[in-house]
């Protein structure tokens, strides 16, 4: 058995941020880390965007090991013993710990039906193995028009691919943003050649040789050479179950992240966190969050007592349209629109009952903490009162 004094599980940012964290205050403890990837920590955003852009695969990496800490890839945390302080992976290897980090992210949702030819977008290795179909293919189907499919249609567009993009709402996006954005986006990505089949569902996909055919609800069938997913993830949360520690919708932790046992914290996409801002417990899946959640998540298991109370931003790229945006955009809340130009540039406040619960800022840069700070504010707000607060 290895005795280590900080273990993480997990080897994604929130993770290397961890580290980044622990090494801030800790020059020297052992650190190991246990992830279930065979390539060790990188970012993530870049898979649907700066790598379809020319950017090479080699400015991703976080380079955790020049942390001085030890990485066990392609292995799994099987269970943990938080009586003994132990846990055991896959290949039956057992470790010890002083402070435990779980990071163990999330897996993407899958359709109701199996083929292994579908690629489920997250990792590294996901995007490897859409890079190689693109090297000999032209037809790609992108089931799903949230997040991760609106971008890698845009990617696969832009690298001159004939997309199809598959999803069962009205136009892209509509669960995040107003009406007439989400329907002007879904015209903008009709004029750069992206086929849309909104209200649309995957029945099937068969393999045909070397060819993929997509079978949809309505009973098309629809050929191609790539088949790629992005419906959403679930967090990975059976370890912390099977721990006894508390999980509802991701590992429950209170301010410092620490979770319902011990020296255990989590942190990232799996942890679930009250934020004073919105007045709700919060599950993010974003960079932000990752990066700042791991850090301070690090900085706790080394003797730090940081409260994390910090309102995560995210931002996008569709094809020359971008944006950046904090706390919660739910299309179904009253939102109140602030033009510069319609649908080009401006900002999309989030109301609910008076009180401001999230911004979109649509191709406007460099006022996200402006954006936070009106969250936070307390105080109700009006469509009159909002207009030109941010610019």
């Amino acid at each position: 058995m290895e005795q280590f004094k900080y273990l993480i599980v997990g080897g994604g940012m929130t993770a290397d941020a961890a580290a980044e964290g622990i090494r801030s205050v800790d020059p020297s403890g052992k650190i190991e880390l246990i992830s279930g990837e065979t390539d060790a920590p990188y970012n993530r955003p870049p898979l649907t965007k700066a790598l379809w852009k020319g950017d090479r695969v080699e400015t991703i990496w976080r380079k955790t090991e020049e942390r001085n800490v030890t990485l066990h890839l392609g292995r799994r945390v099987r269970s943990i013993n938080s009586g003994s302080k132990e846990v055991v992976d896959t290949d039956g290897n057992v470790y010890s710990w002083e402070k435990l980090l779980l990071a163990t992210g999330g897996s993407p949702r899958k359709l109701d039906f199996e083929n292994d030819q579908i690629i489920y977008y997250r990792t590294l290795q996901d995007y490897r193995r859409l890079r190689a179909l693109t090297e000999r293919g032209e037809r790609f189907a992108v089931i799903g028009g949230g997040f991760i499919g609106s971008e890698i249609g845009a990617a696969l567009a832009m690298n001159k691919k004939k997309v199809v993009m598959i999803f069962p709402g009205k136009s892209i996006g509509e669960r995040v943003y107003p009406a007439e954005l989400s329907e002007f986006i879904s015209e903008y990505y009709r004029k750069k050649g992206v086929e849309l089949r909104p209200g649309e569902s995957v029945s099937g996909v068969e393999t045909r040789g070397k060819e993929l055919v997509v079978k949809t609800k309505s009973r098309e069938e629809l050929v191609m050479d790539g088949v790629i997913a992005g419906i959403g993830i679930r967090p990975n949360i059976e370890l912390a179950a099977s721990a006894g520690l508390k999980v509802e919708d991701g590992i429950v932790v209170d301010e410092f992240l620490r979770t319902s046992q011990a020296d255990i914290y989590a942190a990232g996409d799996v942890a679930a966190l009250y934020n004073p801002s919105l007045g709700k417990r919060l599950r993010v899946e974003h960079e932000d969050n990752a990066n700042t959640m791991g850090r301070v998540a690090g900085l706790n298991m080394a003797g730090k007592a940081e409260a994390y109370n910090h309102l995560p931003s995210f931002y996008s790229d569709l094809f020359e349209l971008g944006y950046e945006a904090v706390g919660e955009l739910n299309s179904k809340l009253e939102t109140v629109a602030d033009w510069t130009e319609p649908n080009k540039q401006g900002v999309i406040y989030y109301l609910k009952e008076g009180r401001l619960r999230g911004v979109l800022l649509w191709n406007v840069w460099g006022q996200v903490d402006a954006a936070r700070a009106l969250i936070a504010e307390p105080r109700p707000f009006t469509p009159q009162n909002l207009k030109g607060r941010l610019k």
